[in-house]
């Protein structure tokens, strides 16, 4: 009976490692699922509308917008809510054209770090993209205010009290890990075929 036991754990932990490049391709699965839905969403008015605070306090993307950091509070919109004068006001600011592009450049990231599995280099470039950008929106952890509980007289607020946005930007953690393990992965292949 004992000598069963280590030979279900080795096969088991057997199992586990040979299952490590299907975990990569589902990490590039994921990574394609999650930067095409939310590259789509860009074109949506709530969602270009939404990302706003982000953008405009980033010393790295608020160029991108017309209009200063302080001013988009008066013209925050709820998910869903239609509003004419806020509407006109993120036209003119560029919130929608900036949200597109920026669409377009999540959405190719997706796919090419998904086109890993068929073309290394290929995925390298994406897996690349994709770590840049996902240090990109960690960083809003340190220029959004809006990414922390704002102090309203609870006691609870500031570090670490995440409010919904950053909570949003934390998840980012997660798809840098696998955008690593991807571009390993990628490396290793391409590595591998020079040697060939």
């Amino acid at each position: 009976m004992k000598e069963n036991k280590p030979n279900l754990l080795t096969a088991a932990l057997e199992a586990a490692a040979s299952a490590q490049k299907l975990g990569i391709n589902l990490i590039r699965v994921a990574i394609l699922i999650i930067f095409v839905w939310i590259g789509g969403l860009k074109f949506w008015n709530y969602e270009a509308e939404g990302i706003v605070p982000f953008v405009a306090n980033s010393p790295f993307m608020s160029f991108f917008y017309t209009k200063s950091a302080p001013e988009y509070k008066q013209y925050k919109l709820k998910e869903g809510e239609l509003d004419e004068a806020k509407h006109q006001w993120h036209v003119e600011n560029n919130t929608y054209g900036f949200s597109h592009g920026l669409g377009i450049l999540i959405m190719s990231i997706g796919i090419l770090t998904f086109l890993g599995i068929f073309c290394p280099k290929i995925g390298a470039v994406g897996a690349t993209l994709a770590i840049i950008m996902t240090i990109g929106t960690l960083s809003f952890l340190v220029t959004t205010p809006e990414v922390w509980v704002p102090d309203l007289g609870s006691g609870e607020h500031g570090f670490p009290l995440l409010t919904g946005a950053g909570r949003l930007v934390i998840k980012d953690t997660a798809i840098l890990a696998g955008a690593i393990v991807v571009l390993s992965d990628c490396a290793r292949r391409i590595l591998r075929k020079r040697e060939e």
